[in-house]
């Protein structure tokens, strides 16, 4: 699976195309919306995977599906996004054509916040939930410090070889926060 990463937006945000032969998922369209469009000129989009819902991580959403006919996965707990191809997921395994990936419930930084892990490909897209030697701020709307604790304890249970892609920044790898994420001790 191919990695392109997007930065979008005045907060810089992560947009990540996976890319398998000509197949394309996308995860948090959040801005400029003609750079990922670029990006994706000659593959098939399957469907774009939300993290969590503030809007620099769905600010392109409505222009990519005004375009393209895809679900959207989303943890629409809030009832934020209405689209009719909506797919409310659940901590469970995915399937979308040769992508698989595993849907782990990490709130803290908002209460809608999943991150997807494509086992097979030792990745993790973890949106606003943790950064390279951080987490994400927990003093917003549906944020909640006590939810961030047991969502850092619950993805400290997987392999410190799994490959982080976060929201905004560098990507890092779990063992790294683990031994030098404040956060994480």
């Amino acid at each position: 699976m191919k990695i392109e990463k997007v930065v979008v937006g005045y907060l810089e945000e992560n947009c990540y195309i996976l890319i398998k032969d000509n197949d394309a998922i996308v995860i948090d369209p959040g801005d400029e919306y003609d750079k990922i469009k670029e990006k994706l000129e000659g593959k098939n989009l399957k469907a774009v995977l939300i993290t969590h819902a503030h809007h620099d991580h769905v600010g392109a959403l409505n222009d990519l599906i005004n375009e393209y006919d895809v679900p959207i996965y989303y943890n629409n707990v809030n009832e934020e996004i209405n689209y009719d191809k909506l797919i409310n997921v659940k901590e469970q395994t995915y399937i979308i054509s040769d992508f698989r990936f595993k849907v782990i419930y990490t709130p803290g930084h908002r209460n809608d916040l999943v991150t997807y892990y494509f086992y097979e490909n030792n990745s993790m897209f973890v949106g606003d939930f943790i950064f390279k030697g951080s987490i994400g701020r927990v003093d917003l709307e549906y944020s909640s410090i006590v939810n961030m604790e047991r969502s850092i304890r619950k993805i400290k249970e997987y392999d410190d070889d799994i490959i982080i892609y976060p929201g905004h920044g560098d990507k890092t790898t779990l063992g790294y926060e683990k031994e030098n994420n404040y956060y994480f001790s």
